[in-house]
């Protein structure tokens, strides 16, 4: 295809702020549209992004005949319902994590991209980075020896009053905003999905976790801890240790254009630089590739999947106070 992609944003969310830059910036892109519940809000947006049409229904925005990619920002209870309808109008779908909130969800997600053929991915924009990349690269290298544990982080102090992330009905709680990251990223490094996991979660006032504490079990002796927050300073990190030495991501999850991660075998430290780039041009970018070159997505629906998976069994091991296999959660 020598066409840019036309691109239309769906809804007018915060995290869009994200993807206006790359898909400005990219070859293979076009932001077109982008859609509200009001048309005023709509028009309102558009002019400050300079986006070249408005809409005003989400509706709108689907039946928008030269629109070929929908970015579903939506709230997490609205991710399912609208991807499904922006499949079935013919768009492919970039869906913002968590993908979805039940397997039920997700299945029905990845029955429309088959039943249509179009392309659907999460948008999980550290999976693209260069460091993200490098780091998978070591740890299979086998430079870090048998993998034993992984440690992740990911708090950050939510003050706003009422914000949709304290609220459980949405889909809120810090495990489905930001715990979902170190849960993908111990996935991703072990290649496979634990098969017992155990959770801990204080609840607010809106029902939903304020913060997590999880442990993941893994084949092979592999073990993973994360705990994620809204009550707590701004951390991000990964360790990932081995038999022979460790790494550490100091920030795994948002890494920019010069990053540096530390490589530890005894009492010697290498710290390892890498060159990156603009953190959400790779989702898009991917997502491009799978659309024009019949490229498999680098985030496959059945990723997405086992990370919805984890994260339900661990909600379900913090309600039960005991462990949950993730595969019959």
């Amino acid at each position: 295809m020598d066409k840019k992609l036309n691109w239309g944003l769906l809804s007018t969310a915060k995290i869009n702020r994200a993807l206006i830059k790359p898909l400005n910036a990219s070859k293979q892109t076009r932001l077109l549209a982008v859609a509200s519940r009001s048309i005023s809000n709509a028009e309102s947006y558009a002019r400050e992004w300079n986006i070249p049409r408005a809409h005003g229904s989400y509706e709108a925005l689907l039946a928008d005949p030269e629109i070929d990619v929908i970015y579903n920002s939506l709230p997490n209870h609205l991710h399912a319902e609208w991807t499904i309808k922006a499949l079935h109008a013919g768009k492919h779908v970039l869906c913002e994590k968590p993908f979805a909130l039940t397997l039920a969800d997700v299945d029905a997600m990845s029955q429309a991209a088959r039943e249509t053929g179009k392309v659907l991915e999460e948008a999980f924009m550290y999976r693209h980075h260069a460091q993200t990349l490098k780091t998978k690269e070591i740890v299979d290298s086998g430079a870090l020896g048998k993998l034993q544990l992984i440690k992740g982080a990911f708090t950050f102090p939510l003050t706003r009053e009422g914000d949709i992330r304290s609220k459980k009905e949405t889909g809120g709680g810090s495990i489905w905003d930001v715990g979902c990251y170190p849960i993908s990223y111990a996935r991703m490094i072990v290649g496979a999905d634990p098969v017992e996991v155990f959770g801990w979660q204080l609840t607010g006032e809106g029902g939903a976790d304020e913060s997590f504490v999880g442990q993941m079990r893994f084949e092979d002796g592999i073990h993973a801890q994360f705990d994620s927050g809204f009550k707590s300073p701004s951390r991000s990190m990964i360790e990932i240790v081995g038999t022979d030495a460790s790494l550490n991501i100091p920030d795994p999850f948002k890494p920019g254009k010069s990053n540096e991660i530390i490589l530890s075998r005894g009492d010697k430290q290498e710290k390892i630089k890498i060159k990156g780039g603009e953190l959400y041009l790779g989702e898009v970018e991917d997502m491009c590739d799978a659309i024009t070159q019949n490229k498999s997505p680098r985030i496959s629906l059945e990723d997405s999947r086992g990370n919805v998976a984890v994260i339900l069994a661990l909600i379900e091991s913090a309600r039960l106070g005991k462990p949950v296999n993730p595969a019959y959660s």
